[in-house]
């Protein structure tokens, strides 16, 4: 009976179980062959990433694991995907930078594979035990990848200041959950919706209790006020691991959040609602103001992934099925641009090391016209701008606010838009109307792979591709509906 049951639940879990087999075997080959190793063990990293994501999509059925612990379903599909995209770019930006910066080791690829494996648990936790494994899997292999240049000040700081902050929101989860657990007797999702149903269970405990998995989950994605380690932790973590901190594990709380409330939670919708709502009008305008007075590009990029969470959470907000796909459609375009974005940051290098500074880019249009058109096309897609990609995702979370009767927050969204308009507008002035500054060194291969992929999706690409990727999104949605 028990061989049965595993042998029903493995397949279920490929993706994962190619993850933790692929991270023992990859740090055997590090451990055997030394620090030298280091370039093998990204390829065979990225390799590995890939893989699981090809199986993921073709040989993964879709069903319940380990007692409904673990669940793979479109929606669960969708996001995993966009998990292992986002995890697979970052090990490939990382590459030659770890290599000029002399950091390069075979554990920061090993322990990217094992928060992607975290990260593939969160996406599909059926209960709230899942939920935290996943969690910690994640978080702990990243408060040593912020800090895995060791020999960097603002690296080990904001490692440290990572790690604290973390572990305060995952005390602040893992009480909500036991809260939740407690006043409703289950730990499965699908149970904890059927026992909110009866009215006799919505008690005020439950509703602290999911105020307090909220703001943890909120920590993940920096929505505000749960935002304070964001800014800091960009700038001083190495720009590969920001690319990775930027979008994948955002895709994974976002995936989770989604799950805990809609599919948990859908019979209080009303209550979570109100905190969802607040989260993002506060990550929307904070986002939008805080980022015009930043002058470094990855604190700029900080601010305004805050905002970006903040327009997700609208989406979310609705507690509707549009809301949902809007969510996934955001979230794709969202893991697009940044990954794209934070390829061009880490090009800006000229022969005595990289720069951050926004008005490093003077010129570039002269100097590197190609990049300059890049950056340009993934600024203006990031500020919402049609008839690039950025704009639909914008489109769909707004239009399933208004759906949903939420008209005031779609009109906030539309407003804190069009403040962040100016940070990213600058940016583009800079290249084009200033006067050059020297030029930057050739881009890497990698580089440019992902960052032309990343624009080339956004426009025009996307013209083709946006009809099967909104009706992925729609079938994903539909999970819960």
């Amino acid at each position: 009976m028990f061989s049965q049951f595993v042998a029903q639940s493995l397949p279920i879990v490929g993706p994962e179980l190619i993850l933790s087999v692929g991270a023992m075997g990859l740090l055997m080959v590090g451990t055997f062959l030394g620090e030298k190793s280091a370039r093998l063990v990204t390829s065979l990293t990225v390799g590995t990433l890939l893989f699981a994501l090809v199986w993921l999509l073709f040989a993964t059925p879709t069903g319940l694991a380990f007692g409904g612990s673990i669940i793979l379903d479109p929606f669960a599909r969708f996001m995993k995907a966009l998990v292992l995209i986002g995890a697979a770019a970052a090990v490939l930006m990382s590459t030659g930078y770890a290599e000029r910066e002399r950091f390069a080791n075979f554990e920061l690829p090993v322990l990217i594979v094992l928060c992607t494996t975290g990260m593939l648990v969160m996406v599909s936790a059926g209960d709230l035990i899942a939920l935290y494994m996943g969690l910690e899997l994640q978080s702990l292999a990243i408060y040593v990848i912020a800090a895995i240049h060791r020999d960097h000040v603002k690296s080990t700081e904001a490692g440290l200041k990572y790690f604290v902050l973390g572990a305060l929101s995952s005390g602040m989860l893992l009480y909500g959950a036991s809260l939740v657990y407690g006043f409703t007797g289950q730990i499965e999702f699908r149970a904890i919706a059927e026992a909110v149903a009866q009215d006799g269970a919505r008690s005020l405990g439950l509703i602290v209790g999911l105020v307090f998995v909220l703001a943890g989950l909120a920590f993940k994605i920096s929505a505000v006020p749960f935002h304070m380690w964001t800014p800091d932790v960009y700038e001083g973590a190495p720009t590969p691991v920001t690319a990775l901190l930027a979008g994948a594990p955002k895709v994974a709380a976002v995936a989770l959040l989604t799950r805990f409330t809609v599919q948990s939670f859908g019979p209080m919708t009303p209550d979570w609602q109100q905190v969802v709502v607040f989260l993002s009008i506060a990550s929307m305008l904070f986002g939008s103001f805080a980022a015009i007075g930043q002058r470094n590009i990855k604190r700029l990029m900080a601010y305004s992934s805050i905002g970006h969470m903040g327009y997700v959470l609208v989406g979310l907000a609705a507690g509707t099925e549009a809301g949902v796909q809007g969510v996934l459609i955001y979230m794709a375009t969202y893991v697009t641009m940044t990954l794209g974005t934070f390829a061009l940051i880490l090009a800006m290098r000229r022969r005595d090391g990289m720069v951050e500074d926004v008005y490093e880019l003077a010129g570039l249009s002269r100097t590197n016209p190609m990049m300059a058109l890049a950056m340009t096309v993934l600024m203006l897609s990031l500020a919402g701008l049609p008839p690039l990609l950025g704009f639909w995702g914008k489109y769909y979370v707004f239009i399933a606010a208004v759906g949903a009767g939420l008209v005031p927050l779609a009109v906030i969204g539309v407003i804190a838009s069009t403040i962040g308009l100016f940070y990213y507008l600058r940016i583009v002035k800079v290249m084009w109307f200033d006067e050059p500054l020297a030029g930057f060194e050739p881009m890497s291969m990698e580089l440019k792979l992902v960052a032309g992929a990343a624009t080339i999706f956004i426009f025009p690409a996307y013209i083709v591709l946006a009809g099967p990727l909104f009706a992925a999104a729609a079938a994903a949605a539909h999970t819960f509906f």
